[in-house]
């Protein structure tokens, strides 16, 4: 297996310590190089050749901003992570890195820094897992799958709190064949095996009826796989669509703001007691779960501060949950790219009430996860290229507008 290989580009020289400790200390993957700005960062790569570049925004000379003008410029394709504390003063700036072709963003955690980047160290690795290991399984390389990261980010958070409260002594690391630095974890991941399974056989309560309302569920690659759909999506596109991606809170209004000057439908960020119109997206809020309530006139949104259902709020099997209570077989429900089991069951429970369902297929994922399940427990219809979903949907939500 092969390391997926990281630039770190940030102006902080303890924050590039910081993060190159988070990537060394993981089996896998391994910081290749430092820049202290955009225009170092620049000149590196033709030598460094990285998988996936860790980007602050704030920096001398060439800021995060103009390096991505840059990469765009010069036709750069390897995948660019915002972590920034900017991001959390700046929702407009970040939404503006990602309509430059940054793939995602983290946000630096405000207070100590060496204390608390640890907080981010899973969300961090997830996302270099995630698109550095797509990009370089494209270049031919053989790497590791997200899931033998994440499992990686686990025994870490299980050792420190282990550490922590004295259950245990800091465990020095186990050398290994290619590297004896300290810097390597203590515990070591087991590789498994998994042969795909086949889905399970779900028969419908009823035939699927006219569609009223599109529910969608995604996450980790949601940002820029849902500015390719919407910005394809019908102008004439006759139903709602509600949307629940995985994204803090502050963040949601300007993302909502984003998609809408690209999509030909007028997309908002979900408020509590909206009135569900044909031809609009409503985005989640972040941290508040999104519902489906009847409504004599016009069913209306509601919004909540319920427990995270599958460790997120917003969650994605929340809303397909009460589309598929209240709309039954009048529903097609869209599951697409992100980490983990959000919406799978839920989206199995919408088919079993005869809706129209489709899923992202493997390929065309950031992260092979949530459609994934979806998939396995029978919930999934059919798997659909991300190039192809906005055509899936406009064509089956059209052939359905009326029975």
């Amino acid at each position: 297996m092969e390391d997926i290989q990281v630039l770190v580009c940030d102006d902080s020289a303890l924050m590039r310590n910081l993060i190159s400790r988070i990537v060394d200390s993981t089996l896998g993957m391994k910081t290749v190089g430092t820049a202290m700005n955009g225009k170092f960062c620049l000149q590196k790569l033709p030598t460094l050749k990285p998988d996936v570049i860790i980007l602050d925004i704030e920096m001398p000379e060439m800021n995060g901003i103009q390096f991505l003008e840059e990469r765009k410029k010069q036709g750069i394709d390897i995948p660019v992570i915002i972590l920034s504390s900017v991001a959390t003063k700046g929702a407009s700036v970040t939404m503006k890195c990602l309509e430059l072709g940054a793939s995602d963003f983290i946000t630096k955690p405000s207070g100590s820094v060496s204390s608390n980047l640890s907080s981010v160290s899973s969300e961090l690795i997830e996302r270099i897992s995630s698109y550095g290991g797509r990009y370089a399984r494209r270049k031919g390389k053989e790497v590791y799958p997200t899931e033998y990261f994440m499992q990686q980010a686990k025994l870490k958070e299980a050792e420190s709190v282990a550490v922590k409260e004295g259950i245990i002594n800091k465990i020095k690391p186990a050398s290994t064949p290619t590297s004896t630095a300290s810097s390597k974890p203590a515990f070591a991941p087991t590789l498994w095996q998994t042969t795909p399974k086949e889905p399970a056989i779900i028969t419908p309560l009823r035939k699927g009826g006219a569609i009223d309302i599109v529910a969608l569920g995604i996450s980790t690659g949601g940002p820029n796989a849902l500015r390719e759909v919407f910005a394809k999506i019908s102008p004439k596109f006759p139903r709602p669509i509600l949307v629940v991606q995985h994204m803090p809170a502050g963040f949601t209004k300007e993302f909502a703001a984003s998609l809408d000057r690209i999509c030909p439908l007028e997309v908002k960020e979900a408020e509590d007691g909206d009135l569900i119109h044909p031809g609009q997206i409503y985005i989640a809020p972040g941290d508040y779960h999104i519902k489906v309530e009847k409504s004599t006139l016009c069913n209306v949104i509601r919004l909540s501060k319920e427990d995270q259902r599958n460790g997120h709020r917003p969650s994605a099997d929340v809303l397909f949950e009460s589309v598929a209570k209240i709309y039954q077989n009048r529903a097609l429900g869209v599951i697409m790219t992100g980490m983990g089991r959000d919406g799978a069951a839920q989206l199995a429970e919408m088919r079993k009430q005869g809706a129209w369902t489709l899923g992202q297929d493997e390929k065309s994922s950031i992260v092979y996860g949530m459609p994934k399940v979806a998939w396995e427990l029978g919930g999934v219809q059919k798997q659909v290229a991300l190039e192809n979903m906005a055509d899936e949907i406009n064509k089956i939500v059209q052939e359905h507008v009326n029975g």
